[in-house]
């Protein structure tokens, strides 16, 4: 009865405090406590949570991407007019006319370093140039049919296929003086909107499984925690604590991918940290749990002890009221009985007066 009441509050609490998105946010970082509760609404709830907030993680990336693409089209505006060779796209495939490929320093580019070679093919001198501006930090690497991006605030590359990007937007055909006159008009959102959509369906895609797997093993840790303090948890719970738990971590994260836009730095242990933070949390919460699982026993025992107090004192009133009844059955049965002996003399004394009274009213002649 006791459990079959537990779930019924629960359950209530629930239904009477229905927790929106901003809600959870808040109650995932500073009310650990709440953790069981939102757990308890669901394996869908939580996997909604996580998308949402990916999500938002996700448009703050693409907004830092537009934000340095914004910043590389003023840039390349005047090194393409004062500085870079003539160019020319048709059909999926730019041609810079340079026979030997060109480097911007990352000093000197708001994207790191930026290497341009549209002649090449061979795929071991690609991976060399992704070393290259991976061993630099960010980079962007310019071929004859592709742009590869790579960004500190995104594990790996980022590749995208000129027609698959240009062709959308009705380009199929362009030069260097046609990119400068679209780089200074209004057009220019258009490829911006373009750059953001293509980058936050890669970034949620990669984001969600990173998050996913992440929940996962701090799921594994979080089970193996609940087995140490013995408590018996059902792993989806833990799982669902384990999404919740990764709130704060991935705020960081987009703290970290915010300032990275305007200051960039790598921060080496970043990682560890951002696993640490929310293991701390599925501890923290299960430890909660535990503890108000003992002080549920610990009322629960006082309650049987109380029980078993009353249980007692009314068993000791019933032998007692049972006592009363027999003394007063015995008092009651001794009254008739010593009513029925006093009858029964005071009948005897009745006969023997009447028969003493006939004798002395016998006539004197009877005995002549």
């Amino acid at each position: 009865m006791n459990e079959e009441k537990q779930k019924e509050e629960i359950k209530k609490t629930i239904e009477e405090e229905p927790v929106g998105f901003f809600k959870k946010v808040w109650y995932s970082i500073v009310k650990i406590e709440k953790y069981p509760n939102m757990a308890a609404q669901g394996l869908g709830k939580a996997i909604s949570y996580m998308a949402k907030i990916v999500a938002i993680l996700a448009i703050v990336l693409c907004l830092g991407m537009v934000y340095q693409a914004n910043g590389m089209v003023k840039e390349g505006i005047a090194y393409l007019q004062n500085e870079f060779p003539e160019f020319s796209y048709k059909d999926g495939i730019l041609n810079v006319e340079s026979e030997e490929k060109i480097i911007i320093s990352e000093e000197n580019s708001v994207v790191g370093r930026t290497i341009i070679d549209t002649k090449t093919e061979d795929e071991q001198v690609i991976n060399e140039y992704i070393n290259e501006v991976t061993d630099a930090g960010d980079g962007v690497i310019v071929l004859k049919d592709r742009v590869i991006v790579k960004s500190s605030a995104v594990a790996g590359t980022i590749s995208y296929d000129y027609k698959q990007t240009f062709e959308p937007m009705g380009l199929t055909e362009f030069n260097k003086v046609n990119v400068i006159e679209y780089a200074s008009s209004s057009q220019i959102i258009t490829l911006y909107v373009s750059i953001f959509l293509t980058i936050f369906v890669y970034a949620f895609l990669m984001y969600f499984l990173t998050t996913l797997s992440n929940a996962i093993i701090l799921s594994l840790f979080g089970y193996i925690t609940t087995l140490l303090a013995r408590i018996k948890m059902r792993f989806v719970a833990i799982f669902n604590m384990s999404v919740y738990a990764l709130t704060l971590s991935t705020i960081l994260n987009m703290i970290y991918i915010g300032i990275n836009i305007f200051v960039p730095f790598n921060m080496e242990y970043f990682q560890v940290m951002y696993i640490a933070v929310a293991a701390i949390y599925v501890v923290a919460a299960i430890l909660i749990l535990k503890t108000d699982f003992i002080k549920q026993q610990f009322e629960l025992m006082k309650i049987a002890e109380a029980e078993e107090i009353v249980k007692k004192q009314l068993k000791e009133k019933e032998e007692k009221e049972k006592e009363d009844r027999r003394k007063n059955d015995k008092e009651e049965k001794d009254n008739n009985k010593g009513k029925e002996e006093e009858k029964d003399k005071n009948d005897k004394d009745k006969k023997e007066n009447k028969k003493d009274n006939n004798l002395g009213q016998e006539p004197e002649g009877s005995n002549a």
